[in-house]
């Protein structure tokens, strides 16, 4: 994984936006005015992003929808069950205590007087919604108990726009009035803090540690095969992916993509900068296990060279040994023992601890657990970083290797290649060589800077030589979200990986000039997409094929990031390898039990 994967879990990482003062009070100890302006909920939210009475004192009156009773970010929902008319307005609110419990419950028809604020869920600056919210409130009276709740609003693909968000040139949409019959995005923010429901909601984000999982309320939108939403384009952000938390005490499901949220899920609509807008749920459907399977690949023929890449997240030796044995298993299982294995996110010895540390066993204990699950007595390539300079999690000084089954294929050692030293392509009479093996690619150009270096391997294959470079470029952190105030949202890390996909290109190219018939296999996290501007410039002039565009396009995913499948690890080959059969093995990024983050993928070539 990279940062981008897994930041670090938070509610609350500021304070309010109304003052520096109240976010750090619970509800009630402050005495507010008694002047405090008398308005409707609906008047609070107004029919754009952000509140006309952001900053002020207000009192306003609803029904209690539901308690959040537990964590930092401790309040309780009120909503207005009559409402204005106005399908822009939303008729609700989120009154935040801080770490105190509520002291009111559902049902209560109360006045509550608190000032207005606009909060950004994990910080302005990483570019999301804003929550309009009552801060440092008081109960100022109950007016009535155990009334009904208002009706939900209905998800469902007849009510949820086609279209996600309004154009704004990658400026901010917040002075835009809210549409909400014709932009996805504006319908959730219409509906913020009001009560919505969905129905047998097909599960397309396994749960997650965090308890939490993605639905689709639109069923056609882009399946996959095994029951996700594949995220195809940069205009098709799959308007149905819907959050689900809970409220409720009872267990919260464990499901895998393609499961079934069976009957109504239904609760308060909230926002956070974890996937966005999504239901905390007071009624959780039933959880229909649709028993998706792990898939596996064939074996290699005789005449076939498998060349695999696995993601296995930060890997590191004092990982439990339960980890290496999944790991182990699905490479001799579930992707036949492949004679080549380029691995990303392989940490040094003592993983997250930062203290200088860079050298690695992980290669050591992986094979040791292939050997024992069946596998091949694998050997292994790699080369240290250089201490905390490849990005990656802190102290882990991650780095891209190989895996090699000598009884299958040799490995070309020239010595010489470290942390700082470029491979370079050496000409033998117009055959293409590697100046060292393994070596890295420009190791000291800035496009490399704070990220994984990419690793050029020469191997040979029944008395052919295949150069195999292993790469993981540099996360997506930084990216503003899809569901962005930005629209469209910024991709800023995309300088970076397009700087990075230009040096691997330009060897690639150095290759081919000294050899046209050179074989070479470019693989790898290279975390950008299929359709992405890094991918483009990695196979300019035609010097690499990405294979994962002769898949069918609702099969082109490697991992399943907020409910959209979408492909962010590659293989790509030279145009001397016409003879391949390639499959992307999904065995992680679907399930709730994962052995990492991202699916492997595996080329059965005829070089």
């Amino acid at each position: 994984m990279t940062l981008r994967h897994t930041p670090a879990r938070r509610r609350r990482t500021g304070l309010p936006a109304a003052t520096a003062l109240v976010g750090s009070l619970t509800a009630g100890l402050l005495a507010l005015p008694a002047h405090a302006a008398t308005v409707t909920i609906a008047a609070v939210q107004g029919a754009k992003r952000l509140s006309p009475y952001n900053g002020q004192q207000v009192t306003v009156t609803g029904v209690v929808t539901a308690i959040r009773s537990t964590g930092t970010s401790r309040g309780y929902w009120i909503q207005d069950p009559v409402g204005d008319g106005n399908p822009a307005t939303s008729e609700a609110l989120f009154v935040y205590t801080g770490s105190t419990t509520p002291s009111t419950r559902a049902g209560n028809r109360i006045t509550v007087r608190g000032t207005v604020s606009e909060y950004y869920p994990g910080g302005s600056a990483e570019g999301g919604q804003s929550l309009t919210e009552l801060t440092s409130a008081s109960i100022t009276s109950t007016l009535s108990t155990g009334n009904a709740l208002p009706a939900a609003f209905t998800l469902d693909a007849a009510s949820v726009p086609d279209a996600y968000a309004p154009d704004a040139g990658g400026g901010s949409i917040e002075g835009l009035t809210l549409a909400p019959s014709t932009y996805a995005l504006d319908l959730y923010e219409s509906l913020e803090g009001m009560r919505v429901q969905v129905g047998g909601a097909r599960v397309v984000g396994a749960t997650t540690p965090y308890g939490e999982l993605f639905v689709t309320v639109e069923p056609t939108e882009h399946p996959t095969p095994r029951g996700g939403t594949v995220y195809g384009s940069y205009a098709s952000r799959n308007v149905g992916r819907v959050k689900v938390e809970s409220l409720l005490t009872s267990a919260f499901p464990v499901a895998d993509v393609g499961d079934v949220l069976s009957g109504t899920t239904a609760g308060p609509l909230d926002y956070d900068d974890f996937g966005g807008y999504g239901i905390q749920a007071t009624t959780l459907g039933t959880l229909t296990d649709n028993a998706l399977a792990p898939e596996s690949t064939r074996a290699q023929t005789a005449g076939e060279l498998a060349v695999a890449t696995y993601n296995v997240e930060n890997l590191d030796p004092t990982d439990p040994q339960a980890k290496f044995d999944r790991l182990a298993a699905g490479i001799v299982g579930n992707l036949s023992s492949p004679d080549i294995v380029a691995l990303e996110e392989v940490q040094d010895d003592n993983g997250a601890t930062d203290n200088g540390v860079v050298a690695d066993q992980t290669y050591a204990k992986l094979i040791a657990a292939v050997s024992a699950a069946g596998g091949p007595a694998y050997q292994y390539r790699q080369i240290n970083p250089v201490d905390d300079q490849d990005g990656g999690e802190p102290g882990g000084n991650i780095r891209v290797g190989f895996l090699f089954d000598p009884a299958r294929v040799g490995f070309t050692d020239r010595p010489g290649g470290t942390s700082t030293t470029a491979v370079s392509v050496v000409n033998n009479g117009g055959t293409a060589a590697l100046s060292v093996s393994p070596g890295r690619i420009n190791p000291s150009h800035s496009a490399w800077n704070a990220s994984r270096k990419p690793l050029a391997g020469e191997f040979t294959f029944q008395g052919k030589t295949v150069f195999v470079v292993a790469d993981h470029f540099t996360s997506k952190g930084g990216d503003q979200p899809l569901h962005s105030r930005f629209q469209p949202p910024a991709r800023s890390s995309e300088t970076q990986r397009g700087l990075q996909a230009t040096q691997v290109n330009g060897f690639v190219k150095q290759l081919l000039a000294v050899q046209p018939s050179a074989r070479v296999v470019v693989l790898g996290d290279l975390d950008d997409f299929e359709f992405s501007n890094t991918v483009t410039t990695l196979t300019s002039g035609g010097v690499l094929t990405p294979l994962i565009g002769t898949l069918p396009a609702a099969e082109r995913y490697t991992y399943v990031h907020q409910g959209n499948s979408q492909a962010i690890d590659h293989i790509l080959t030279s145009p001397a390898l016409t003879s391949y059969d390639y499959d992307i093995v999904h065995v992680n990024s679907e399930f709730a039990d994962q052995a990492s983050d991202h699916d492997p993928q595996v080329v059965r070539l005829v070089p």
